[in-house]
């Protein structure tokens, strides 16, 4: 086994340990071929991994898949409290679903959480690859309500069924719903609220859906939501 491939299967073997995962079930949830993960981990490849078989096994184990110079963290950074280690994922002020228009994370973020790196090295979420946008209307409930807060993970653009993304739809919109996708047919976009009917993309529409992630977290707020009984009249 050629060293830089020796390395990847050791990276790999790693991951598999800290998500607790089985190669053979990892290749099962992500659509992989069969032995995809497993040929790597026994060197079964004399040529060793095509890059795009690699980017793809990355993706589905939370890794990162990067060609190019060096580079700096920049914008994030990471805190220590009570000896447990946080790092901080931006908030940008940009909304998805009902309108809004097209997000793009090149402006300066509003403001930051801070998340367990532990945490989000067991859920596969890369710090540098995430941030956090609120949600608008009403179509995701009961999952996700107006001006909850939800983090999107931008390695995650392979569609898996009915999972829910954060997507610019083909008016330019930032939107976030469920997908599921006909290979070479339609892409449905499915909405959790029965109110709201579902969506499709065929054709150049569905060509021109631009995936910003997968939503990996969300966050609720209670407060707003207060109701009260009102008593029965005696």
């Amino acid at each position: 086994m050629e060293r830089a491939e020796k390395a990847f299967a050791d990276i790999v073997a790693e991951r598999l340990e800290q998500l607790g995962k089985r190669a053979y079930a990892v290749e099962k949830d992500y659509d992989l071929p069969p032995d995809a993960i497993r040929n790597v981990l026994r060197g079964a490849k004399k040529a060793g991994t095509p890059l795009n078989r690699a980017r793809q096994i990355c993706d589905a184990l939370g890794l990162e898949f990067y060609i190019g110079p060096p580079r700096e963290e920049g914008r994030l950074y990471t805190t220590e409290i009570n000896g447990e280690e946080f790092a901080s994922i931006p908030r940008y002020d940009a909304q998805l679903a009902a309108g809004g228009g097209a997000f793009n994370d090149e402006g300066e973020p509003i403001s930051t959480l801070a998340f367990r790196r532990d945490w989000l090295a067991r859920s596969g979420i890369s710090p540098a690859s995430a941030y956090i946008l609120s949600v608008r209307g009403d179509s995701m409930r009961p999952t996700l309500y107006d001006a909850d807060l939800v983090m999107i993970d931008t390695r995650r653009k392979q569609v898996r069924n009915r999972r829910i993304y954060a997507f610019v739809d083909r008016d330019g919109e930032a939107r976030v719903k469920r997908l599921e996708a006909i290979p070479g047919r339609m892409i449905l976009l499915l909405s959790d609220n029965p109110d709201h009917e579902t969506e499709l993309r065929e054709g150049p529409d569905m060509d021109s859906l631009q995936l910003l992630g997968e939503v990996v977290w969300s966050a609720h707020t209670w407060l707003d939501q207060v109701h009260t009984k009102t008593p029965e009249a005696s």
